[in-house]
């Protein structure tokens, strides 16, 4: 495809998503008319019962906007809201949402959006309808006794012919002009929603508080039922064991001068005792931390997880140097345990790991051709990863249709550190 070929489909699909932007601005003024109806009987206790769905319903087109910014002219725009549980009196209620600022920005750009906005995303389609009419107005010269049909007169313009022609060839002209403008104009709409519907720097704050607290207790209680995973596998297992190799030394000693092959029974089995107890201890370090995870760094230590591991993997990873011993070690038993899932519930044979180090993140997919359905909200595994990565800043993102496959994108912001 050339390079004007692709220009003309990028215009022509720019044109259809502006349409369909301007159709959304008209649902907006409706909204901007409803919130206006709402908060004007607030006063008289209605507005209680009517503004809180109509707020409800802005957020949902608003999400919706956001979503389109980001697919149509690649700008990100955050979630802004504060968390609404529907819960408490209808007047609290709407003191929440009236004490969102977000709520006050969505109302601002309904306004904007079904003036300024309706007018950037339909002039190409404006365009070319004007176009159209130019294009025909050398066949709309006619007669008045051409303008009769049945009981009705059709009025139709009477003009010269060089006049019509020149107004034809400026309706030609008007469609490549569109074409040129719906992308750029749909990029300036997608600037103008990411400058009105993104969070303001308090509401970051806000969010951030509140991440921060429910992280913090999250990492406390996951570090809590580690001790206490590692308390119970001491005193399960290796504990065990060497109280058991104590109780058969001292059985041995007892009997080595009388029955000297009883105790070197005995001593070979607190030999073997030993040997389980000291194998416990280095299977319980490993799960803390990794000794290849330590020595040799995250990229070396996924290797050797996609070697152990049941499915045939294959791994890119592009790392110029090594994140932070925490990042390294919660991206270590994240992957880990995505691929412990695969193997166990995906019925996959191949799969990939793909690491790489961009924009300040750590970034790692993992991808298997399984049976798919893989849902965080349906188990507890998925959860625990989320919980293991939020203290970090972390998420887990899962696209996994039925049928599958599967693919797991892990994302850690984090600095890489390099070698002297």
């Amino acid at each position: 495809m050339t390079s004007s070929d692709s220009a003309l489909r990028d215009g022509w699909t720019a044109t259809l998503r502006g349409t369909a932007l301007a159709g959304l601005a008209l649902v907006e003024l409706v909204l901007f008319v409803l919130v206006v109806f709402a908060g004007s009987l607030v006063g008289v206790g209605l507005g209680l019962l009517l503004l809180p769905p109509v707020v409800l319903a802005v957020q949902r087109v608003m999400n919706l906007q956001r979503n389109l910014a980001l697919s149509w002219s690649g700008v990100r725009i955050p979630v802004p809201y504060l968390p609404d549980t529907g819960a408490g009196t209808a007047v609290r209620r709407c003191h929440r949402l009236l004490g969102d600022r977000a709520n006050w920005r969505d109302a601002l750009w309904l306004l904007v959006d079904s003036c300024g906005g309706l007018l950037l995303t339909f002039t190409p389609l404006a365009l070319m309808l004007h176009g159209l009419r130019g294009i025909a107005m050398p066949f709309l010269e006619s007669s008045p006794d051409d303008a009769w049909l049945g009981n009705w007169y059709v009025v139709v313009p009477v003009v010269d012919q060089p006049t019509a022609w020149a107004a034809a060839a400026l309706g030609i002209a008007h469609f490549p002009l569109a074409l040129w403008l719906a992308p750029r104009l749909l990029r300036v709409h997608g600037r103008l929603a990411g400058l009105l519907l993104s969070p303001t720097e308090n509401t970051r704050l806000t969010h951030r508080v509140q991440h921060l607290t429910e992280t913090r207790g999250e990492a406390v209680d996951s570090q809590a039922g580690e001790l206490r995973r590692i308390e119970r596998n001491l005193h399960d297992g290796a504990q065990a064991r060497l109280v058991a190799m104590g109780m058969t030394l001292d059985a041995a000693s007892r009997i080595v001068d009388e029955h000297p092959e009883a105790a070197k029974s005995l001593m070979a089995e607190a030999k073997s005792s030993s040997a389980k107890a000291l194998q416990e201890l280095r299977d319980l370090v490993r799960g803390i931390q990794p000794p290849v995870l330590v020595d040799r760094g995250i990229a070396d230590a996924i290797r050797t997880l996609a070697m152990e591991n049941a499915l045939r993997l294959e791994t890119t990873i592009d790392l110029p140097g090594r994140p932070t011993p925490a990042v390294e070690s919660a991206a270590y038993f994240t992957v880990s345990e995505v691929l412990n899932n695969a193997m166990k519930h995906s019925g996959a044979e191949t799969g990939a790991i793909d690491v790489r180090h961009e924009a300040g993140r750590l970034l790692i997919n993992i991808s298997d051709h399984g049976r798919g359905g893989a849902d965080p909200d349906l188990g507890t595994g998925l959860r625990g990863i989320e919980r293991r990565l939020a203290p970090l800043d972390g998420f887990l993102t899962v696209l996994s249709p039925l049928g599958g496959p599967t693919m797991v994108a892990i994302e850690i912001p984090c600095d890489l550190i390099t070698a002297d």
